[in-house]
């Protein structure tokens, strides 16, 4: 009840003309800078840190918070629509957005899904928050390098079985994904690996444009190898009204993005973990559970689980941020050093010392979210038109958006290059019938893998005991094995006659 009261006086702090104009003004910008590949929340805020010194510290900081929620609505825009995820919350969006929007020719359904489950988990995301913040701050550090191991195991090896019906194929991209990852400078010792005497491979390969080129400009070349085909879409006329959702629809994205928003929150928590991790784990527990579609083919449940954690992440992420001073990601890194130059000491005595600056902040969090879902709503209409572009003219357009996304993240055509080297390569594995999620999503979550287990034998001496030492890492080793061990287990019930395959249709 007194985090309500509390709650309320945020309010009254944010309804001021200049503290609504500038959540609107971020909210605006987050779309903008979340649709663009290659530009991304960190990019976005890290950019716009400079033209927040003018205001008062809340008031900046309210911008910035709203950019960085907003960004995870727009990352969904270009996934959906041209099959290019604006950031990589986005990657797993894709999967099922992109055959929603041309294949089964529902793109403003798929659009209004992403937003409405967007709004769901980010709502569930700021109401624990309110009441429970500084608890799931101090829950979150019980997550130490032992225990972010544990959980990375499990999330690495699910990958076989999250995507497609073969997880032999799905293991071997995971593996691929991994070696592709340990690629460049060692980030504990400073020694290169799989440099090949390149300077440039010293820094590895960049995740921005290794993921544009693998599910992005591979969709290019799968477009130009069929550009004789028509695959113009009618949706040029379809309004707001016609891009509506069906109750059915609605009843089918409620049970994913209300499961996943809390997931997504508790992500968000963990130190290092992001949203991106939170849409990956969103879509792998929603794997777990029954879908009206498969996964993968366009079903709304894909897209609604892995777009409510993503931005149940993004609002969870402000819990250790504000109450213990502790970023959980790149972003909220700069956002904590713009809360440092402004004054103020993110921490347990925030929310005493500053309780204005605490409430003001999350109270705008609502209000962005809100905004965001009325603006996103609204451009539905001239953003479809995008489908109804001829194959001939989308091509270069696509094209161009993959080189600049790809060029914008390292300054240099060594983007670009690793860009259509990986775009060859996804497009061959798509026409050997293997899908490229797998090694994305073990590429992105490798390094924190690698180094939240090293830490832990540095910690441990080398020791193996320090994952079963404590009972959250225990827990998750248990889990493991039963993943590890579960194909095997089925295998021998199927022989004994206690499982039945089921035939395909």
């Amino acid at each position: 009840m007194e985090n309500l009261m509390h709650l309320i006086q945020g309010f009254g702090v944010l309804f001021t003309f200049q503290n609504i104009a500038v959540t609107i003004f971020g909210a605006i910008l987050g779309l903008l800078v979340g649709a663009m590949p290659g530009i991304g929340s960190l990019a976005g805020v890290a950019l716009l840190l400079p033209l927040t010194f003018k205001f008062n510290p809340t008031t900046a900081i309210i911008m910035l918070g709203a950019l960085y929620y907003a960004n995870m609505y727009g990352g969904a825009f270009s996934s959906i629509l041209i099959g290019i995820p604006g950031d990589g919350p986005a990657v797993m969006t894709l999967m099922d957005g992109y055959p929603m929007a041309t294949k089964k020719n529902r793109p403003g359904q798929a659009l209004l899904t992403s937003n409405l489950s967007s709004f769901i988990g980010g709502s569930i995301g700021m109401i624990i928050l309110t009441f429970m913040g500084p608890l799931l701050a101090e829950f979150g550090l019980k997550f130490g390098p032992a225990e972010m191991t544990a959980l990375l195991l499990v999330a690495m090896t699910s990958i076989g079985w999250l995507v497609g019906e073969n997880p032999t194929k799905g293991i071997l991209l995971t593996m691929v994904g991994i070696l592709l990852a340990s690629m460049g400078m060692d980030t504990l010792s400073g020694n290169p690996r799989y440099d090949f005497g390149s300077v440039y491979l010293l820094g590895g390969i960049p995740f921005v444009p290794f993921v544009i080129g693998m599910v992005g400009f591979s969709q290019v070349i799968r477009l130009m190898s069929e550009r004789h085909q028509e695959t113009k879409l009618a949706v040029s006329k379809l309004s707001i009204k016609e891009s509506m959702i069906t109750l059915h629809d609605f009843k089918r994205l409620l049970p994913p993005a209300i499961r996943s928003g809390f997931l997504g929150t508790f992500v968000g928590v963990l130190p290092g973990a992001g949203a991106t991790t939170a849409a990956f784990m969103g879509y792998a527990v929603q794997k777990s559970f029954k879908s009206e579609e498969p996964l993968g083919t366009g079903a709304i449940e894909g897209i609604a689980s892995c777009e409510s954690a993503n931005n149940a992440a993004a609002a969870g992420a402000f819990a250790p941020l504000l109450a213990l001073g502790i970023p959980g990601s790149g972003t909220g890194a700069v956002l904590l050093g713009g809360l440092m130059m402004w004054g103020l000491n993110p921490g347990p005595l925030l929310f005493t010392n500053s309780p204005e600056f605490a409430w003001g902040l999350i109270a705008s969090l609502f209000l962005a979210n809100i905004i965001t879902l009325a603006i996103a709503w609204g451009v539905i209409p001239f953003l479809i038109k995008i489908l109804s572009v001829p194959t001939k003219l989308m091509i270069p357009v696509i094209t161009v958006v993959c080189i600049v996304g790809s060029y914008s993240t390292s300054n240099s055509m060594y983007g670009v290059l690793i860009m259509f080297i990986s775009g060859v390569l996804g497009y061959i594995l798509n026409r050997t019938g293997y899908q490229t999620a797998p090694a994305v999503l073990s590429f992105v979550l490798a390094p924190l893998l690698e180094s939240n287990m090293r830490k832990a034998f540095i910690i441990s001496q080398g020791s193996l005991g320090i994952f079963v030492e404590k009972p959250i890492s225990l827990v998750f080793i248990v889990i493991l094995f039963v993943i590890l061990l579960f194909p095997l287990i089925r295998l021998v019930l199927t022989k004994l006659g206690v499982l039945k395959v089921k035939e395909k249709v």
